[in-house]
């Protein structure tokens, strides 16, 4: 019923509410004498009519909402189920059959109201995000100076990022589209995510709907003082990884890292990261937050593009049972995405003993900085 679902699905669940939102109206119909209904065998009275017709919208407006803006459809579809089973019951021997319809009813807002409700991961991330959206920071710009301490292959990098004055980044929000998959024989899962990071102090939240096997997936990254966590739900409901600690924050800082490197380039003249120079084309960076220190190798094209971030810092495992494997990121095709010249397509890749695999496949489809919302 979201977009995550298969589109046949949510066809079907439309149709069916749709035409059992059309027949409500035969109660209405039935009660003002606009037609003869042999299917209604009981007289109807002209207030129950009016609750039979307001109910038909009810249900009618839940067809429309739980496709396109679930948030609210699960509410008034919610209040349609209610009205419809509570009028079949008072009409049980000619509205039994709506049970049936009620019954789709049911799943759909129960699903949508695990998706989107209060409880859900997605509402977790909305009120995350929100709030970091909420602050509003004095800007500065970034100019030619800030570049003085940084390697040239990076400096080459933010100019070319054409960021250098314009203001200094304090938040970033991101979507993207793409597939993933958990193993290097399983099948892909196609995706869409979101993300919010805020650069001072460091967070960073990420949201993904994914389809496994035709059923919805949810994945909840979030990252901030607290340290980091990883949860995933199938249906919504089912907690399929719940995941924190220290080797998993330790991974999401390479990750937060990644980010800061891909997303936002003028902001690599911040202390936090310190340089080596290789060669020309090449740098070591190593960025500290909190308890942990992780190092990346960052390669540059003759075009002063970003094409590959490598860390060996990061474990596959949340645990840290598999240790930590070389990881990287290889991008490609840069274009002016909002505010930066950045890449539009990244694949994650793991290497371990056993051969390299690539795990996920990004295509960023939009990019903003400093969003901000008004508070709450």
């Amino acid at each position: 019923m979201v977009r995550a679902v298969s589109q046949a699905v949510c066809i079907v669940v439309t149709l069916v509410l749709v035409v059992h939102g059309v027949i409500h109206g035969a109660g209405f119909a039935k009660a003002f004498h606009l037609a003869e209904l042999a299917q209604l065998t009981r007289p109807i009275a002209r207030w129950l009519g009016v609750f039979w017709f307001v109910t038909g919208l009810l249900v009618l407006g839940a067809a429309a909402l739980l496709p396109l803006e679930p948030r609210w459809g699960w509410v008034v579809g919610a209040i349609g189920l209610v009205c419809s089973q509570a009028l079949v019951f008072s009409n049980w021997g000619d509205a039994k059959l709506g049970t049936l319809a009620n019954a789709v009813l049911l799943l759909a807002v129960g699903y949508a109201f695990a998706a989107y409700g209060p409880w859900s991961l997605r509402a977790q991330y909305e009120d995350r995000t929100e709030r970091e959206e909420s602050i509003v920071q004095p800007a500065t710009l970034l100019n030619e100076a800030d570049l003085a301490t940084l390697p040239e292959p990076v400096r080459r990098y933010i100019r070319a990022a054409g960021v250098l004055g314009r203001p200094r980044v304090h938040n970033l929000r991101a979507t993207w589209t793409g597939r993933i998959r958990s193993g290097p024989t399983d099948p892909w899962m196609s995706f869409t995510a979101e993300q919010v990071n805020t650069i001072d102090p460091p967070r960073r939240y990420f949201f993904m709907n994914a389809v496994m096997k035709g059923l919805p997936v949810d994945v909840l990254h979030a990252f901030d003082e607290a340290g980091a966590t990883m949860r995933v739900r199938l249906l919504a409901v089912k907690t399929m990884v719940d995941a924190r600690g220290e080797v998993l924050t330790r991974a999401e800082t390479v990750t937060l890292f990644n980010d800061l490197c891909l997303l936002a380039p003028g902001e690599l003249v911040r202390s936090s990261i310190t340089w080596e120079t290789i060669d020309a084309h090449t740098v070591v960076a190593h960025y500290s937050h909190g308890a942990n220190i992780i190092a990346a190798t960052l390669t540059f094209n003759d075009a002063a593009e970003l094409v590959e971030f490598r860390s060996e810092d990061r474990s596959p495992s949340p645990d840290g049972t598999t240790g930590a494997v070389t990881w990287t990121t290889p991008v490609r095709d840069y274009a002016i995405m909002g505010p930066a010249r950045v890449f539009r397509h990244a694949e994650t890749v793991w290497h371990p003993d056993a051969g390299a695999w690539t795990y996920g496949e990004f295509t960023l489809t939009r990019l903003a900085y400093n969003v901000a919302r008004a508070s709450r």
